[in-house]
């Protein structure tokens, strides 16, 4: 036992020894991202990934620019080689000049090839290694057309066109075309060269212009949001009691809705806080009187010697304790009306009879011992609605209680439900024989500490307030009349009619089958 209980002493250590490193070093807290870096990287991700796309459109743009002045020159040295090829008896010949040949050949920087063949590729002129063109159709007869081969290790450019050496059109009937093979090849250098040079004068003004893009984006972003700087700003020069709202004029359209939030929250802190304000308020001064009753009894008991002044004073300490406790319920049963939202609670489907006569039952004792007769009325079918259960009871006992307090003696209470299937709404009604209240004053008996003056009736005035809130969170309409079944004209008697919403049809069976 005891090797137990030393083992659980060092456990309890390494646990203390565990939350103090950990108070020590605390876990670090998530940095969040800056809005700034955030647009700056979706602005300049784009910009990045489309540069090189735009670097390769121009190098594909730049190299068909390049090749077109060079294959037009190429098809007419094609042509003019064309021309220098001759049938003389049957006999082929290419008698290119030598003038003519350097001409054709003639180039700085690009090799340039010549070959010129037969009907059936016999070399007749020219470099034999240029390679042959794959034509499968027909040849068309001095039309020049161009490819790209490899040659000697170097990327070549081909222009080649077919020499028609049947000269009279009864010849081309009688007898198979024949054609000769005219090809001119050069190199590609001087096309990389004229692409690179487009190259670079169309991305090197990049390069200029992207730092100052770059400087420009910055200087944007900063400018467009200095407003939320401006805005951070004035908030943290505020007070910390300060909850007016924040001024809107100045502020961009994309955080106006940001701003409408904080002020609406400001609004319901504000009111949160005055709420809380008013009930210490209101809770110290209606707590003075009887604290100061039950001190004073407390001490004329102390004073007293007779037996029956203790008790007397003793039974009058008894009151006021219980209305002391009475008065903190129903401050706390307020508070919890007022502080709460209607999101925040929880609503099921409330069976009303059910209730009602539950709460009835509690009151029965009360009723008996004031001489008073407690009656209940229900419906036959089953009246649902969605409400919280523990806020509801209050409600019924707040106006039991009112009812029971106003009532003379050998007078009646009748509590009801009743329901209006069309309208779609439950009623809750608590009616009495008791003095009633005027129609000039029905609308402030639902205020704080109220009590209509002339009213001998203890009570703390807060019973109709709690009554009003709970009603107001189940979306219920709270109605004072006068009591019909009243026959004294000085007593008219009073009716409270509670409406509460109903549940749908299909929500109450499932419901009932739950």
């Amino acid at each position: 036992m005891k090797r137990d209980i030393h083992l659980t002493k060092e456990v309890t250590k390494e646990a203390q020894s565990d939350s103090i490193n950990n108070q020590h070093h605390p876990e670090p807290e998530r940095m969040q991202g800056s809005l700034f870096g955030e647009i700056l990287d979706w602005m300049l991700m784009p910009l990045l990934l489309l540069w090189p796309v735009s670097i390769g459109i121009t190098y594909l743009i730049a190299t068909s620019i390049a090749n077109e002045p060079f294959d037009r020159a190429l098809e007419d040295r094609v042509t003019v080689l064309a021309q220098q090829v001759k049938e003389y008896d049957g006999k082929l010949s290419a008698q290119i000049p030598y003038s003519a040949r350097d001409i054709l050949r003639a180039d700085d920087i690009d090799n340039v090839y010549l070959q010129v063949s037969g009907p059936d590729r016999e070399l007749l002129t020219g470099d034999s290694d240029l390679p042959l063109p794959n034509d499968e159709d027909k040849p068309v007869p001095w039309s020049v057309l161009l490819r790209d081969e490899h040659m000697r290790n170097a990327d070549v450019r081909i222009a080649y066109t077919y020499v028609n050496l049947q000269k009279r059109a009864q010849d081309s009937a009688q007898a198979a075309p024949r054609y000769a093979l005219v090809q001119v090849a050069e190199t590609l250098d001087k096309r990389q060269l004229l692409a690179n040079q487009i190259i670079k004068g169309v991305i090197l003004p990049e390069f200029i212009i992207l730092p100052i893009a770059l400087t420009l984006l910055w200087f944007a972003l900063t400018r467009g949001l200095s407003p939320l700087a401006s805005l951070q700003e004035h908030i943290r020069s505020r007070r910390s009691d300060d909850l007016s709202p924040i001024d809107p004029h100045g502020v961009p359209e994309e955080i106006s809705p940001l701003v409408r939030s904080l002020n609406e929250m400001l609004r319901q802190l504000s009111q949160s806080i005055q709420m809380q304000k008013r009930f210490i308020a209101d809770a110290a001064h209606q707590m003075k009187t009887p604290l100061a009753g039950m001190r004073m009894q407390s001490e004329l008991a102390m004073r007293q010697s007779d037996r029956n002044e203790i008790q007397r004073s003793l039974e009058q300490l008894s009151k006021s304790s219980e209305s002391a406790t009475r008065l903190v319920n129903q401050l706390l049963a307020l508070a919890r009306a007022e502080n709460q939202s209607s999101q925040a609670i929880a609503f099921d489907v409330i069976e009303l009879n059910e209730l009602a006569r539950g709460v009835v039952q509690d009151w029965v004792q009360t009723a008996f011992t004031r001489n008073i007769d407690l009656g209940f009325e229900d419906v036959a079918h089953p009246v649902n609605l969605h409400g919280n259960s523990t806020m509801l009871r209050e409600l019924m006992n707040n106006l039991i209680d009112n009812a029971l307090r106003y009532t003379p003696q050998h007078g009646r209470v009748t509590v009801r439900v009743a329901a209006d299937e069309e309208r779609q709404l439950a009623f809750f009604e608590v009616e009495d024989n008791g003095p009633g209240i005027a129609a000039t004053e029905r609308t402030h008996v639902f205020e704080r500490f109220y009590r209509i003056l002339g009213s001998n009736t203890e009570g703390s005035g807060l019973g109709l307030s709690i009554v009003r809130e709970i009603a107001q969170h189940h979306d219920a309409s709270v109605d004072i009349f006068s009591n019909p079944r009243s026959h004294e004209p000085n007593m008219p008697g009073c009716l409270f009619r509670i409406s509460l919403p109903l549940v749908q049809a299909s929500h109450s069976v499932n419901a009932n089958n739950a």
